[in-house]
């Protein structure tokens, strides 16, 4: 996943995308409005999260801009708790729309169930065959076993079946799963899909020479 923060209050972005890098999420950040508007079309991502007040351009604004011309799943994140401020993020477009202060476990349950149905599933399990994956406590399990996957392995793991039927690019998987802050060995990908074939079957991901990879 990939995940751009737009927050002026620079502490707090760095904390946020050092949560969300625990959880092996890829984060670009931002820290006004027009910058975070810049990376947004710049940029393929799976979800903003986004503050209101902030320099250059409001949350508003680079909500509207965005809503012209993008789908990308959008989080509210503010101070601003009123029930107006709050109808007005959700009738301007934003996904969900969280007040300050707020816990971590939260944040990141809202951003997982907004990319989820970005995708185009309202499960939080997520099955292929023996393979169980749950979403929202991040556990695998193959016939009933549980299955002890890397932050990162897990994270490619969930991004293919998010994608199911789909092949994915190298390039793709690299611009969603890796930032700056990784490793840039360009064999990164095929380590993290050996090793999933390892731990969950060799035939799980399907290497589509030359196009990506894929599960069926």
């Amino acid at each position: 996943m990939r995940v751009l923060i737009v927050e002026d209050d620079a502490a707090l972005c760095r904390s946020l995308a050092a949560t969300l890098r625990d959880e092996a999420i890829a984060v670009d950040m931002a820290n006004d409005g027009e910058e975070g508007w810049i990376r947004a079309r710049e940029e393929i991502y799976d979800a903003v999260l986004l503050d209101v007040m902030m320099p250059k351009l409001d949350g508003w604004e680079v909500l509207s801009r965005l809503r012209q011309e993008s789908k990308v799943p959008v989080l509210m994140l503010t101070a601003r708790d009123t029930i107006p401020d709050r109808v007005k993020g959700l009738d301007s477009g934003a996904d969900d729309y969280l007040t300050k202060p707020f816990d971590n476990s939260e944040l990141l349950a809202r951003l997982r169930a907004l990319i989820r149905r970005s995708a185009g599933s309202s499960q939080a399990v997520l099955t292929v065959g023996a393979l169980q994956v749950d979403t929202a406590r991040r556990q695998v399990t193959r016939n009933g076993v549980g299955v002890d996957l890397t932050a990162r392995e897990y994270s490619l793991l969930e991004y293919l079946l998010l994608n199911r039927g789909k092949v994915l690019s190298r390039t793709l998987l690299y611009e969603r799963l890796f930032d700056e802050n990784d490793d840039s060995l360009s064999n990164l990908l095929d380590v993290h899909v050996s090793n999933l074939r390892k731990k969950l079957g060799a035939e799980l991901i399907t290497t589509r020479r030359g196009h990506g990879y894929i599960i069926e």
